[in-house]
C-alpha cells in the first residue's frame, strides 16, 4: 500500500451544474474525482479504508450532509469531511467542526480556498492511512526480526534460512549499525544448534595478552571456544583483530580442536563460526588464511539508504519498542517525521534509527533535533550536530548526567552551558528512564 499522496476526492452534491464545477475545479488540480448526487449512493462507496477526502453540502434531500457526516465519521474518525454550506447554514457547519469535521466553505466560495483546504485534508489523510499502515504492519506476526520488505532484505532473509542448518562458516560484512550481529543470531536461533550456546568474541576489544585465555581458556575457566561447542561462535569485527589473534584464529578454524592450560590432550570443537567485518572487508583487511576459512559463504546486510522503502516500517518497529520499553504510548508519525524518515540518508544506519525512535518517543522528533541543515550557515550546522550528539548521549545515559558528561569529555559547566543553549530538556530523558 502507498501512501505517499492521497489524491482521491468523493465530491457529494446535488446541483448538477455546481457538481459538475466542482469537480472540473478539482480536477484541473490533480484530484480524482468521483461524484455522487446524493449521499445514499455516496454511504456505500466511502469505507473506512477510503484512501481519500469527502466534500460535501448540507443541504440534500432525504439525507443532509450533516448527517452523512456523522456516519462517515462512526465508521472512521480519521475520514476528513469538507462540508460546503449556505449562510443559513453556517451554525450547523460549525457545530460539526467540534464534532470532528475538517472544514466549512460558505458559499460561494473561492474555488482556491476548496483546492488548499482540500489540500491539507488530503495530506493529514495521507499520514492517518500511514500511521494505521505501519501499526498494522508492526502488529502482523513476522516470521523474521530481520525487517523490511526491500528485494535485498527479503533475499538475505531467504538466504539464513537455507544456511540455518548448512555445516558450513559464514562471513558477514555490512556497515556499522546494519544489524550484522542480528544476522549472526538468526543463522544460529533458525537451525539446530540453537539448542546450545551462542558465543560472541569481540575481536576489536581482546588485547594479545587474553588471546589464550578468552579462546581456549585456563585452569581458572572455560574458553570460549569449548564454550560454543555444538553452538555457532561470533567472530564480531573480525576485521579488526589484531595479527596475533587472527593466527590463532586460523588455528582454530583449520584444526576444530583447543588445548587448553593442563589438558592432557587436544579437546575436538564441533562449532559453525560467523564472522563479522566492515563493508568490502576482505583479504586486504583480514589475513587471507583466515578470511578463506571463514568465508564459506559471504553475506552483505545493505545500509539504509540503499533500503530507504524499509525506513518507515522499521522505524514504526523501533519506536513500538521504546514505547514498550519505557511504558509510554507510541507517539503518531507526523508530517516532519516523515520527511525526516523518506530524505536522511542514515549513515549510523538502524543504530541511528533506534535513536531517532527514542527521540521521538521523549518528543525531540523532527530533523531539526537531529540533522544539521544544509541550508544553514556553518555555526547553525555546527551547533545543530552538537544539539544531535548530546541528545544521542542522554538516550544512551537514559539522562543520568554524569555519564553523559563523562562520555562527552566534557566539564560539567560547560555541559550544562551547552544544554541551555541549545533548549535540551534534561526532565525528558529522565521521565522516559523513569
Amino acid at each position: 500500500m502507498s501512501t505517499d499522496t492521497v489524491g482521491l476526492v468523493a465530491l457529494v452534491e446535488d446541483d448538477a451544474d455546481l457538481r459538475a464545477s466542482i469537480a472540473q475545479v478539482l480536477d484541473l488540480a490533480g484530484y480524482d474525482v468521483r461524484t455522487f448526487a446524493a449521499a445514499e449512493p455516496a454511504l456505500p462507496a466511502i469505507t473506512a479504508e477510503f484512501a481519500g477526502v469527502v466534500v460535501s453540502d448540507v443541504r440534500m434531500p432525504r439525507m443532509s450532509g450533516i448527517e452523512l457526516f456523522h456516519q462517515l465519521r462512526a465508521r472512521d474518525a480519521m475520514l476528513p469531511v469538507i462540508l460546503m454550506t449556505g449562510h443559513g447554514d453556517v451554525d450547523m457547519a460549525v457545530d460539526a467542526l467540534k464534532h470532528g469535521a475538517w472544514d466549512f466553505l460558505t458559499k460561494p466560495f473561492d474555488p482556491d480556498a476548496l483546492v488548499a483546504a482540500v489540500g491539507r485534508a488530503a495530506s493529514s489523510r495521507s499520514l492517518a492511512l500511514e500511521n494505521r499502515w505501519l501499526r498494522a504492519l508492526v502488529a502482523a506476526p513476522e516470521a523474521s526480526p530481520l525487517i523490511g520488505r526491500s528485494p535485498a532484505i527479503a533475499r538475505l532473509r531467504d538466504t539464513i534460512a537455507a544456511l540455518a542448518n548448512a555445516p558450513i562458516d559464514v562471513f558477514v560484512e555490512g556497515e556499522t549499525g546494519t544489524g550484522k550481529e542480528l544476522v549472526a543470531r538468526l543463522l544460529h536461533s533458525s537451525g539446530a544448534r540453537a539448542r546450545h550456546r551462542f558465543v560472541s568474541v569481540a575481536c576489536a576489544a581482546l588485547p594479545d595478552a587474553l588471546v589464550e585465555s578468552e579462546l581456549v581458556g585456563d585452569g581458572g575457566g572455560e574458553g570460549r571456544v569449548i564454550a560454543a561447542d555444538r553452538g555457532t561462535l561470533l567472530l564480531d569485527d573480525v576485521d579488526r583483530a589484531s595479527p596475533l589473534l587472527q593466527a590463532r584464529l586460523t588455528q582454530i578454524a583449520e584444526e576444530r580442536q583447543v588445548r587448553p592450560a593442563g589438558a592432557r590432550a587436544p579437546i575436538p570443537v564441533d562449532v559453525r563460526i560467523v564472522a563479522t567485518g566492515g563493508d568490502g572487508a576482505g583479504p586486504g583487511a583480514i589475513d587471507p588464511a583466515l578470511f578463506y576459512r571463514l568465508a564459506g559463504v559471504q553475506l552483505r546486510v545493505p545500509p539504509l539508504r540503499e533500503r530507504l522503502e524499509d525506513v518507515p516500517l522499521l522505524f514504526a518497529h523501533l519506536l513500538d519498542a521504546a514505547a514498550a520499553r519505557l511504558r509510554v504510548p507510541a507517539p503518531p508519525l507526523t508530517a516532519e517525521v516523515r520527511r525526516h524518515l523518506a530524505e536522511h540518508r542514515w549513515p549510523g544506519n538502524v543504530r541511528e534509527l533506534a535513536h531517532f525512535a527514542d527521540r521521538c518517543l521523549m518528543g525531540l522528533d523532527g530533523s531539526s533535533d537531529t540533522e544539521p541543515s544544509a541550508d544553514g550557515t556553518l555555526p547553525e550546522r555546527v551547533a545543530a550536530f552538537e544539539r544531535r550528539v548530546i541528545c544521542d548521549v542522554l538516550t544512551e545515559t537514559r539522562g543520568e548526567v554524569a555519564r553523559a558528561i563523562e562520555q562527552l569529555g566534557l566539564p560539567r559547566k560547560t555541559f550544562y552551558y551547552k544544554v541551555q543553549r541549545h533548549g535540551i530538556d534534561l526532565a525528558r530523558f529522565r521521565r522516559a528512564s523513569a
